[in-house]
């Protein structure tokens, strides 16, 4: 199992990164395998009401790696976080399957309020370095964010949206 889950995402950093050369790097010299695989015994853990257990291994994830995933977010298959120092996804985030998310990404929330206050991110989604979605909004599939956006409002799918705040500037 352990090995099937690092294969597995490997496989992914592999497909995605130019950089990297090789199977090997890939499960064990990249930095979001360590924090994929922490998320997932985390967010098991979190379902099962063992919270505390949860945020410490998330906890000790983020100061391994650089990418501090909350264990109460759901994360869909094949997420590649590239030159993940800084990124941040919050409890109630949800993101979608082929997902590649940049460095310096928030996925924050808005408010105090104990429901859904961080964002849902479709499938086939780039966020760019630095961009920052905050609340309860949807973004929806096959979406680009660009590098610094400030996304505060839904995002309609097949569309590229850049700038403080974030607008549409092309649509496919």
């Amino acid at each position: 199992m352990f090995f099937k889950e690092r294969r597995e995402i490997a496989r992914v950093i592999l497909e995605k990164d130019p950089a990297c050369k090789n199977m090997f790097e890939a499960m064990f010299l990249y930095p979001v395998v360590e924090a994929l695989l922490s998320h997932r015994r985390a967010h098991r853990l979190y379902i099962r009401g063992h919270f505390t257990l949860a945020r410490f291994l998330s906890h000790r994830a983020r100061r391994k790696t650089g990418i501090e995933i909350h264990p109460g977010a759901k994360i869909g298959k094949r997420l590649f976080i590239d030159h993940g120092m800084g990124v941040v996804i919050g409890e109630t985030a949800e993101i979608g399957d082929d997902v590649t998310i940049y460095h310096g990404v928030t996925l924050g929330g808005r408010g105090l309020s104990k429901t859904k206050r961080h964002p849902t991110i479709g499938d086939r989604v780039m966020l760019g370095a630095r961009s920052t979605i905050l609340g309860p909004v949807e973004i929806g599939d096959d979406v680009k964010v660009g590098a610094g956006a400030v996304v505060l409002d839904n995002v309609e799918e097949n569309v590229t949206v850049v700038g403080v705040p974030a607008e549409v500037v092309r649509r496919r």
